[in-house]
């Protein structure tokens, strides 16, 4: 319960790894804003929290929706104590094929949506006594993977956001971390070990032997979310079973 009393956003909170790091969180003992774009996926979560768990729709792309969830944050609980900025996508393509709009939809999303997440809660988060912000990136943002050209840069990208967020936001008692799932057998990961003739050229590079869980991946993001990692900032916290690139 080391969350207990504490109100946590997670975006993208009713599926793959944010639904994980939903329940995950909601066991710490925080009350749990389950953003996204899809009501019905969050229903069981909202059921199973007891009123612990509420969820509320979002698009990170968009400026404005983002501001009318925080908005709602303000109104419907006063204070926020952790943000999660988990929302993502991926557009598989090689660069010479990729369409302009499926790049720029990746990095709308991962990018921008961290941006603007981190930046409406900043405020908040200063209010409420300081707070720590989790952003999600992954282990393909330090390789060099063919077809996943806008997902490995955009999550380079959300690395250096993390660590410049951090450096700018120490003196307002906020930390800034990021974790870097590896292959994890959900959403995403789930997808991708489901084409043999892809997951076949990863499958080796797990030196465990075995894809990671979502409870695994949530499991940092509570550690770095609770009090434990209070001297823990503008850190890239892998969890990926040792990964062989």
């Amino acid at each position: 319960m080391r969350l207990a009393d504490s109100v946590a956003l997670v975006t993208g909170g009713a599926r793959g790894l944010g639904r994980s790091v939903t329940r995950r969180l909601t066991a710490e003992g925080a009350r749990v804003l389950c953003a996204g774009r899809d009501a019905e996926a969050a229903s069981d979560l909202v059921a199973a929290g007891r009123g612990r768990v509420r969820f509320h729709p979002v698009d990170v792309r968009q400026p404005k929706s983002v501001q009318e969830l925080f908005d709602y944050i303000t109104d419907s609980y006063g204070v926020l104590n952790v943000l999660v900025a988990n929302a993502g996508v991926s557009r598989p393509g090689r660069i010479e094929s990729m369409s302009t709009t499926d790049w720029q939809d990746v990095f709308h999303t991962n990018v921008d949506g961290t941006f603007h997440c981190i930046k409406a809660a900043i405020g908040l988060l200063e209010r409420s006594g300081g707070g720590r912000i989790v952003t999600l990136s992954s282990a393909l943002s330090a390789g060099a993977v063919p077809g996943a050209a806008a997902y490995c840069a955009s999550k380079a990208a959300v690395e250096k956001l993390t660590t410049v967020a951090a450096v700018e936001l120490a003196d307002r008692n906020i930390t800034v971390n990021c974790v870097a799932p590896g292959f994890i057998d959900e959403g995403m990961g789930r997808q991708l070990a489901s084409n043999e003739a892809v997951w076949s050229q990863y499958r080796t590079k797990l030196a465990g032997g075995r894809m990671g869980t979502g409870d695994e991946v949530a499991a940092a993001v509570a550690f770095l979310a609770s009090s434990d990692a209070g001297y823990v900032n503008g850190h890239v916290f892998h969890v990926d079973g040792g990964l062989k690139w």
